[in-house]
This record gives C-alpha cells, structure tokens and sequence, in this order.
C-alpha cells in the first residue's frame, strides 16, 4: 500500500515524520509523494501560529473526500479542541506517534474512526529512532520534548507538554548509527533543546561534550537554544571545531518593557553579556534570532528600542514574526493588542534590517575559507551550507554528502541564501 506524508512545522516535526516513514516502511509499506495517488495519508501538524492552524485547516481539508485512510497527528490535534474530524479516520495527538502504524491497520480491518489523545503534562518521552533520513545529507536527532517557559504568547508547552529528554545513552546511540551510516553533520533539535537532560539530572552541556567525541561526527549543530542555557562549560566547549560555527539564539524583543510582558527570563543586558561571551570564544560566529513584532502594548518607542538592539547585537540573520493572538495563553488576554497594519509595518522595517545585516554577514566572508558539506546537486551546480550556515552554491568536481574546502566569493550566493532556515 502507497503512504504520503505531509510536515507542517518545526525540525522535531520533520524528525518524527522522518521516524513514521521509517516505521512504514519496516511494515513493508511503500513511501510516496504526498501529491500521488496513495492508500493513506498522513498530515502531521504544526500549531505555533493562526497561520500554521489555516495551512493545517486547508491540507486536512484537502483530503477528507479521498477514498483513502486519512490520518491527522501532531500539534493542531492538541490544540483545536472543537476541529470536526469528520472525513479523518485516525486522529492522534502528540503521543503514540510510535503506534501510526497499528492505528491505521486497525481502522483498515474496523473501518471505525480512532482518535488517541494523551495527558501531557503526565506522558513520558516517547523513543524514537531512526538511522536513515529520505533526501537528506544533514540527519536531525530529536533529543527534547515539551517546554516549561511558559512564554506570555506561546501555546505550545499546552500541547507539547513538561520537558522530558530521551537518555542520554540512546542519543549517543542513535547518532552513532547515523554517523555509521555516512552521515558528517548531526543537527540537534528539541521544543526547547537547551533544556535537555533537566529530568535526568544532567546539563545540555554534558551531552555536548561527549556527542563530540563520538568517532567520524564532522560536524554538530544545534537547532535552537536559549540565552540562559549557555553555562561556562558550554562555552569551553565552544573551542571545539565540530561544533557549528552558528548558534540560534531566539531573542523575541529588544524592549526592556516587552521582554518582561512576554515573561522571558532574561533582561537585555544578560542576553548581551552571553552574546559577547559566544564572540569572545568565536569571533567570526552566525549568530541568527527570532524576533516577534506587535506584542500586546508594545509602544513604537519599545519598537525602535528593539530595532537598535538588534543593530547593536549585529545578527546573522532575524526571522521576523508578526504577534499572533493564540487562545489559551497570557498575551491573548491582555490589554492593548496592536492592529493588524502597524504590526505589518513594524515587521516590514525589521525585515528589512534583516535582510540589511544579513548582506553585511555574508559579505564579510567573502576571500574567507569555509567548509561546505555539499547537500543536493541541481541546474548544474553544487549546494550546500558552511559550518557558519552560509548557503552557497558551487561549479566544480564534487560529490554529494561530502564536505570540501572552498573559498567564499559572491559567485556562489544564491537566491535562497537569504532565505534559508534551519
């Protein structure tokens, strides 16, 4: 029977796809594309935003009259409480993903609708592992799960749950057999990575440390983490080569004000001082950021405050998000929402600041040597990104998966260098 499965959302959602297809595939099933004429389909969702919730809306929808098994997992499950899924045969949240298979082969015999829906505040973490990734030269490791911040805008520890980390043994495991399997750069990712090992009584760092140690690893990239997850003993660890000359380190605002209405845990001074120190260690760093604009009473003073602070912290890169309103949390009972137009405007000055800084980052490479791990082969030309997330395309004899030493011109940036996400 032919699958096709569609990713809406985060590099954890691409991972647990990736981990589904794998299962599929050991039942004997074969994979498609999600366009093609298939036995089930699957839709795994993201719910970060009302945006991401009208994609899912609009691909659900788009296969409720198939003569198929039709499957909806994931975020969007744990939040719209009140979606008729009517037209979807299995409904799973953000447990059991484990079980897809025993689901659908159960609705294949019953023909009856199964919705699985979990606590999760009260779930453990779910294993999950996989030695392979479908078209992929960067293999993404899921060591997180669930988050604890409780961010003033922000659904998703309601529907991811507490942080819970796979043991650490079994990351060390599985990106061993990846390794094994040929793949040179390993990309850690989690809902809230840097919080790994909070359970079991250890530090992100810990696991660093002995992930880099690990045998033919070329490279180790993380996904995301947090200003106040950066203890001194990652920033030794920081000397070591392997790890990716770049570090995702969301901000959310530049105000004073906004940061504390946002409840973050951080002032702008500390976020500052671990900056300085990350450039203290690596000089030369892709530093990237996320940035929401338009919060709850978020003044245009607040606003040029935080567009000064992004110049004077200098980013690689800012992924600009205008606030979304999500039922259920602190922000979308506040006062003083922000209309659509000015949000729009704000976001378009900061993006344009982006786009700005970004020219001037990857300007500043040009002359240098990098490392580039060539990922796809397309229009005659090689593709690929450099440990400091340059994405860059190359003319010459090479080979993909492989890593090379070039030398940075402007001949090799491309249209998607500016757009190129993690």
């Amino acid at each position: 029977m032919k699958v096709g499965i569609y990713t809406l959302g985060c590099k954890v959602n691409t991972y647990e796809s990736e981990f589904i297809i794998s299962l599929f595939k050991n039942r004997g099933y074969q994979i498609c594309n999600f366009d093609d004429d298939c036995d089930i389909y699957i839709i795994n969702t993201c719910t970060v935003t009302n945006n991401s919730d009208r994609k899912d809306r609009k691909i659900i929808n788009s296969i409720k009259n198939k003569n198929a098994c039709k499957v909806v997992c994931g975020c969007f499950v744990e939040s719209a409480k009140d979606y008729d899924y009517t037209g979807i045969d299995v409904v799973i949240g953000n447990y059991n993903k484990s079980n897809i298979v025993d689901y659908v082969e159960e609705y294949l015999k019953t023909k009856k609708q199964i919705i699985v829906k979990d606590n999760m505040m009260t779930v453990p973490f779910e294993d999950m592992e996989i030695d392979h990734l479908e078209s992929r030269t960067r293999a993404f490791v899921k060591i997180q799960d669930g988050c604890e911040n409780y961010c003033a805008y922000c659904i998703i520890p309601f529907v991811r749950g507490r942080c819970r980390s796979k043991e650490k043994d079994k990351v060390i495991s599985e990106i061993t057999s990846l390794v094994n399997n040929g793949y040179k750069e390993v990309v850690l990712t989690g809902i809230h990575t840097g919080s790994y090992g909070i359970d079991l009584g250890i530090k992100f760092s810990d696991l660093i440390e002995e992930l880099l140690d690990i045998p033919g690893l070329e490279r180790l990239r993380i996904s995301s983490i947090e200003i106040t997850e950066l203890d001194d003993k990652f920033f030794k660890l920081l000397e070591n080569k392997k790890l990716c000359n770049h570090l995702h380190v969301p901000l959310q605002s530049g105000s004073s004000n906004v940061l504390k209405l946002m409840n973050r845990k951080y002032t702008k001074n500390e976020y500052k001082k671990q900056i300085d120190k990350i450039r203290k260690v690596r000089p030369d760093i892709s530093i990237t950021t996320d940035v929401i604009v338009g919060f709850p009473q978020e003044t245009d003073d607040d606003f040029k405050e935080c567009l000064d602070f992004c110049k004077e912290i200098n980013f690689a890169k800012i992924h600009v998000f205008p606030y979304s309103k999500r039922n259920g949390t602190k922000a979308s009972r506040m006062s003083g929402h922000i209309d659509g137009i000015t949000k729009k405007e704000r976001a378009r000055k900061l993006l344009k600041l982006s786009e700005e800084l970004e020219s001037d980052y990857y300007n500043k490479n040009v002359g240098k040597k990098e490392k580039i791990l060539i990922e796809i082969k397309k229009d005659g030309y090689y593709y690929g990104h450099t440990s400091n997330y340059l994405y860059l395309k190359v003319k010459g004899n090479y080979k993909e998966n492989e890593i090379y030493d070039i030398e940075v011109n402007k001949d090799m940036f491309t249209d998607n260098s500016k757009v190129s996400t993690l």
